[in-house]
């Protein structure tokens, strides 16, 4: 394995692995909107609350980053990731606004060896990302291939 915490045979299903923390600052969501998607309610204040996101926004796609990051932090990046094939499913349910801070869990759905390429396993994941009310924010669903700590290992 090369060292790294979280390998296949490390997620069962069932497993859920919080999320680290996430405060959304103002500046933020005007950089990210600036570059990738210049909407005015993700740039300006008061075209946010005159929208029916009722304030200024992060960015349907400003947000699966931070989440992204977010699961890097929580165990991606201490894993033997080999990436993903894809997402199966992508909700945003409530807008992210400036001053939220999100949370959430990883929860493995289910997984499989894969047979056709031995040492490694696909993991489906449910992710949940919520704001400080509690209200979800985000619904994600992906399978993501990782290395087994010991091949033949299933």
């Amino acid at each position: 394995m090369s060292g790294k915490r979280w390998a296949y045979e490390d997620f069962v299903e069932g497993c859920v692995i919080a999320l680290p923390e996430k405060r959304v600052g103002k500046e933020e969501i005007v950089e990210f909107a600036s570059e990738f998607d210049a909407q005015p309610m993700h740039l300006d204040e008061e075209a946010g609350k005159a929208s029916l996101l009722g304030g200024l926004s992060a960015s349907g796609w400003h947000t699966c980053s931070m989440f992204m990051r977010m699961m890097c932090e929580a165990f991606l990046l201490d894993s033997t990731s080999q990436g993903s094939p894809g997402i199966t499913d992508m909700r945003w349910q409530r807008p992210v606004l400036a001053g939220d801070t999100l949370s959430g869990a990883s929860t493995v759905l289910s997984r499989r060896h894969l047979k056709s390429r031995p040492g490694l396993g696909l993991v489906t994941f449910r992710h949940e990302v919520r704001n400080q009310r509690g209200e979800t924010v985000i619904v994600c669903e992906n399978p993501i291939l990782f290395r087994l700590r010991e091949e033949g290992a299933a």
